[in-house]
């Protein structure tokens, strides 16, 4: 400002009586340094930035522009106060007051910048993992209350107010608020941490600890949705999925599921034609995939039989139920028509002797 003054010295020199003229010409100079120079400048990024593939550096040059008009304002307008031959009390409040003001624009410019660079990020194919369409909310929030509490800062420091009372007040609130809602906190940051990791995503088929097997429909801040075979939707705490050891029948390279039957047939039974029939039921049923191919395996000779094992695949987990009820059906009836026996559990009673009559 004292360099500005200097600047302005041999224009302000003509009408040294004439504070108020003074001021008013440091206003309107201020006013044209603004619209020309500033708009000039900021035009010409515009046209620099419409030559690249990104969006940021254009909204960014585009919200620029009203706080750096107001600035090159404000010192202009602050100028022409200190020119006025007024208190200096009243000198103070006024420069107080454009400062404050000042503060207020440049924070709706910030708070518009990070909202534009965080929505930027998510749609960048290479963005962070942590950031997604579900938690961008979360981070504009945060920006915003860190953009707001700063700005209020300042705001305190132009009017010359002690913030240290303030600062240890706000302190002692938040750690009784987080005392307070530590199992809410627990679960934000749990549902933050699986969007960023992605154990899991919405329509793979999950096991949890406690048995619980279903489709994913929704994995909030707070909390997942999981529906059941049983068309019951459950509502599970993050912090819980977040802390459990969870199986994902949908995860891997693509979301197909095996399953395996087990079967058992009798000592003394063609092993080559048991494992021939079992390759032409899988093969024969229309819900089981061709790639990858069934396999029987031998797996075992076990106390009472010759023990195989039937794996295939299915196009997705939801189908393992019905598919593998179709399967033991057919391997059934099979069986029973090439009379290849299913051994089952039998007690045999030996009687000693009979009591007398």
């Amino acid at each position: 400002m004292d360099k500005l003054q200097e600047l302005l010295n041999p224009i302000l020199d003509v009408f040294a009586g004439s504070p108020y003229v003074q001021s008013g010409i440091v206003v309107v100079l201020t006013f044209l340094f603004s619209r020309i120079i500033v708009g000039g400048v900021i035009r010409l990024l515009k046209k620099l930035s419409a030559r690249t593939r990104s969006t940021i550096d254009d909204a960014l040059f585009t919200a620029l522009q009203t706080p750096l008009s107001y600035t090159v304002l404000m010192i202009g307008l602050s100028l022409a106060v200190r020119l006025l031959s007024v208190s200096d009390g009243l000198q103070g409040v006024l420069i107080s007051i454009l400062q404050s003001i000042g503060v207020f624009v440049w924070m709706v410019f910030t708070v518009r910048i990070s909202k534009a660079v965080l929505r930027s990020q998510v749609s960048a194919a290479k963005g962070p993992k942590i950031l997604q369409p579900a938690t961008v909310p979360l981070f504009e929030n945060v920006a915003i209350i860190l953009i707001v509490a700063i700005a209020i800062y300042l705001i305190f420091e132009t009017w010359s107010i002690d913030m240290t009372a303030w600062l240890a007040s706000a302190g002692i609130v938040g750690i009784a608020v987080g005392f307070a809602a530590k199992d809410t906190l627990a679960n934000l940051f749990s549902g933050v941490f699986i969007l960023a990791d992605m154990p899991y995503k919405i329509g793979d088929y999950v096991v949890l600890d406690s048995g619980e097997r279903g489709a994913i429909t929704k994995i909030g801040i707070r909390s997942t949705r999981m529906l059941t075979r049983g068309d019951v939707e459950l509502t599970i705490p993050n912090s819980i999925m977040g802390n459990s050891k969870i199986v994902n029948e949908s995860g891997g390279p693509y979301p197909k599921y095996r399953i395996k039957i087990p079967v058992g047939v009798a000592y003394g039974s063609d092993i080559d034609q048991v494992r021939a029939l079992l390759m032409h039921i899988a093969e024969d049923c229309e819900s089981v995939c061709n790639m990858p191919e069934s396999r029987v395996r031998f797996r075992a000779l076990g106390n009472s039989s010759l023990d195989f094992e039937l794996l295939c695949w299915v196009e997705e987990p939801s189908l393992r139920g019905r598919v593998i009820d179709i399967l033991l059906t057919d391997i059934y009836k099979c069986f029973m028509r090439e009379n290849i026996e299913i051994p089952y559990s039998k007690q045999d009673i030996y009687i000693k002797e009979l009591p007398d009559k």
